[in-house]
């Protein structure tokens, strides 16, 4: 097609623009869409019959308090810890067979001795933690906290005393980092598919877990069954969490 010129209705100036191609579809003549073009009409297309990604779940907060106590909280504990001079055991940690009544399982995801241990975990929620909470709210987030720990914690021992000698102790949020990932990873996922956005960043994903699951070579109270089974929870829970959004939007 040849060019032509047109003048600007705002300006006036004078613009030189293409007349746009054109294709026969059946007995009618029609723009031919541009690849751009297509590619956002069947996006379009995709939303409107799959739904809209809506999130009805939870409201979220405007700042992410849950993730915000979730590191402050332990950091707070290592201060009072060490200024009473106060062991590890005093205040949470779990140590099988002897110190593990009910209430440890709550705080001893929580409890740190090594200020390494603590960064790394509470630098992995200050990450991912956030984007998770504005996903899940404050509620959701508060009960996925505590149910990767405790439930991390709780697997640890079960699975210590059932495959090796049964003595363990365990204490530090490992469950906690590795269950927020998995969750953040699951829901950022089910809004790229569903969004069409831009894909998970999955080498950020690999390198963050790989750091925390190492945690247990460094430390002794990093319990690697109690991360793992953290993990897992996250995933399922994360996996649920997007599945319910979709349904809902």
């Amino acid at each position: 097609m040849s060019p032509y010129v047109t003048e600007c209705p705002y300006c006036g100036a004078r613009l030189r623009r293409r007349a746009p191609k054109l294709e026969r579809q059946g007995d009618e003549l029609r723009v031919r869409e541009s690849l751009r073009a297509r590619r956002r009409r069947i996006v379009r297309q995709r939303r409107a019959s799959r739904g809209r990604w809506r999130p009805r779940i939870a409201v979220a907060a405007d700042r992410p308090y849950a993730t915000i106590a979730a590191i402050l909280g332990p950091a707070i504990l290592v201060v009072v810890q060490r200024a009473g001079a106060y062991d590890v055991f005093q205040v949470g940690a779990i140590m099988h067979p002897g110190l593990t009544e009910p209430w440890r399982y709550l705080v001893a995801p929580f409890v740190y001795y090594q200020l390494g241990y603590l960064f790394v975990v509470c630098f992995a929620l200050a990450i991912f933690g956030p984007g998770l909470e504005r996903r899940l709210g404050l509620a959701l987030t508060s009960l996925l906290y505590l149910a990767c720990g405790a439930l991390g914690m709780l697997a640890a021992v079960g699975i210590d005393n059932a495959l090796a000698d049964g003595e363990l102790v365990a204490a530090g949020g490992n469950g906690i980092a590795l269950g927020a990932i998995a969750a953040w990873a699951m829901l950022r996922r089910a809004e790229s598919l569903h969004e069409g956005g831009e894909a998970v960043d999955q080498i950020a994903i690999v390198v963050a877990s790989s750091v925390v699951l190492l945690l247990p070579v460094f430390e002794a109270l990093a319990a690697p069954w109690a991360g793992v089974v953290g993990g897992v929870v996250g995933l399922f829970a994360g996996a649920l969490a997007a599945r319910l959004r979709m349904t809902e939007g």
